[in-house]
């Protein structure tokens, strides 16, 4: 059985409710590395470190579904 879900950050939205301009300015603020924000910026993230989203609820102060939701990815037609 395939899996037809995924889990898409919604960092993008929480950054800009909060006039946060940059992941630069993200990293100043809350001490996580620039490159490790800009993989969950662009959903290019694998996996991620407990601390890591602990961290991010914590600062824009969210249960972990307003930072994180799956979703259905649509199938290619081919």
């Amino acid at each position: 059985m395939s899996n037809n879900k995924t889990i898409k950050s919604r960092l993008h939205i929480l950054m800009g409710e909060r006039k946060i301009k940059s992941i630069h300015e993200l990293s100043r603020l809350t001490g996580i590395s620039r490159p490790t924000l800009t993989r969950l910026y662009n959903d290019e993230s694998d996996r991620l470190d407990f601390n890591t989203i602990t961290t991010l609820c914590d600062f824009f102060n969210v249960p972990i579904q307003d930072l994180l939701e799956i979703v259905e990815v649509k199938e290619s037609k081919k």
